[in-house]
């Protein structure tokens, strides 16, 4: 009897342990991500993220999203690639388009560790809006809209993000709805 309930009560903390892990990280796509993977190695397991893994793995930073960081990424779906004109994805994986391809890949990607709850507290400081400078070099300006963080690029364009927070080794990934252009 005194057995059982020990196995009983370690089962219990168990299931505790293993809520409260899976309750820190949204799914992705149905997908479990991982807080202690690195950004790449929780992404390849996305079924909504497929056309940014091939973007990554064609413009050769596979080994930079490895590494330590940290790194804020803003990850567009599978459907956020469909919203581009037809053929736009085919183009730049391409070898000769492999400048074009790193530099709107490294405009979805951010220095550091960002939350959405530190993004709000900054657009709140700022007024309305917080400015950020990507890996690219380029500026990604935040906004928030009905308790939802908009993105807005330097050509106009805008994302939202529809999965935040997804804690990673080496940074963040806060899933979105668009792809973003550099200027």
């Amino acid at each position: 009897m005194k057995k059982s309930l020990m196995t009983l009560m370690a089962s219990a903390a168990l299931a505790i342990v293993s809520i409260s892990a899976s309750a820190q990280n949204p799914t992705v796509g149905g997908a479990a991500m991982y807080a202690d993977k690195t950004i790449v190695a929780n992404a390849v397991n996305s079924p909504i993220n497929k056309t940014l893994v091939a973007a990554v793995k064609a413009a050769g930073l596979v080994d930079t999203l490895n590494s330590p960081g940290p790194f804020t990424v803003f990850a567009p779906t599978d459907d956020a690639f469909g919203k581009l004109p037809a053929g736009t994805v085919d183009n730049l994986v391409k070898p000769e388009n492999k400048a074009t391809l790193t530099k709107i890949l490294t405009y979805h990607v951010v220095p550091g560790k960002i939350t959405t709850k530190e993004l709000k507290a900054w657009i709140k400081k700022g007024h309305g809006s917080y400015v950020a400078t990507t890996v690219e070099g380029g500026k990604l300006t935040f906004s928030e809209e009905g308790g939802k963080i908009k993105i807005t690029d330097e050509k106009g364009g805008s994302a939202w993000i529809i999965t935040a927070d997804v804690m990673q080794s080496n940074g963040v990934i806060d899933v979105i709805d668009a792809v973003l252009m550099p200027a």
